[in-house]
């Protein structure tokens, strides 16, 4: 027992600090790369009354069709930071960062069912490209030997660069996300290596509900009308080098 106290007490003590002036800076920048999962809810209309055909041939019938994003996909992310130092403890970041990654969509219409009885499937890659400028609030631990840790929150305006397309479902060209975080600041001996994990989500409805008059492919509305709303969801692991 007083053994593993001692190895504790130990592993406790304080160790040569590097860049001990580091966090005395009143603004610095740095860089970040980093992995994003990619997802997002849709809200589903249930029933909707469709038009097929053309001229005197055309007739209206209901159609259910579901949506769902059933997988996170992975995808990359990069950009640059500015961090302003505000107290001793809290520091206000700019991240400006480009996002690269899709979402896959499965819809069921629920009156196309296959020869097993169970409704079709159909499947969209929605690729997206986004610029984002995540404005966070930063709350640091005091700092013990050559780490930190920490927790931030803030809002991020993001842009969708993704051009419109003949796909099912489009989203907005704006959106907006909250998201909350925590990481540790390590020191090295030239600068400061930080892993950090962030959970972001749409504070706006991210659906183009626009986009279904669009389709030159009539078939396709039932699938692009099948929602009524949706909201984007980010999950951010980074390594930032300052």
């Amino acid at each position: 027992m007083l053994m593993v106290v001692a190895v504790v007490a130990m592993a406790q003590q304080r160790k040569v600090q590097n860049k001990p002036y580091i966090d005395l800076r009143p603004l610095h920048f740095g860089i970040h790369i980093g992995l994003n999962l990619q997802d997002v809810e849709f809200r589903n209309v249930g029933p909707q009354l469709i038009t097929v055909g053309e001229g005197d041939e055309q007739t209206t019938q209901e159609r259910t069709v579901l949506c769902d994003a059933d997988t996170w996909n992975p995808g990359f992310s990069v950009g640059v930071v500015a961090d302003m130092r505000l107290s001793q403890h809290l520091a206000l970041r700019v991240t400006p960062t480009m996002h690269f990654g899709s979402k896959r969509l499965t819809f069921r219409d629920m009156q196309d069912l296959n020869d097993a009885g169970t409704p079709r499937l159909t499947t969209q890659d929605m690729k997206n490209t986004y610029i984002a400028i995540p404005v966070d609030v930063k709350f640091s631990a005091e700092r013990f030997n050559n780490y930190r840790p920490y927790v931030l929150a803030g809002v991020s305006p993001m842009l969708n660069l993704t051009a419109k397309d003949q796909d099912y479902i489009h989203l907005k060209r704006f959106d907006t996300m909250f998201e909350v975080g925590l990481g540790c600041d390590y020191y090295l001996p030239f600068f400061k290596l930080i892993p950090e994990l962030k959970f972001c989500f749409s504070l706006t409805d991210a659906f183009d509900s626009k986009h279904a008059n669009e389709l030159t492919d009539a078939t396709k509305r039932a699938f692009a009308r099948s929602v009524d709303m949706a909201q984007s969801k980010m999950i951010v692991l980074t390594l930032y080098f300052e």
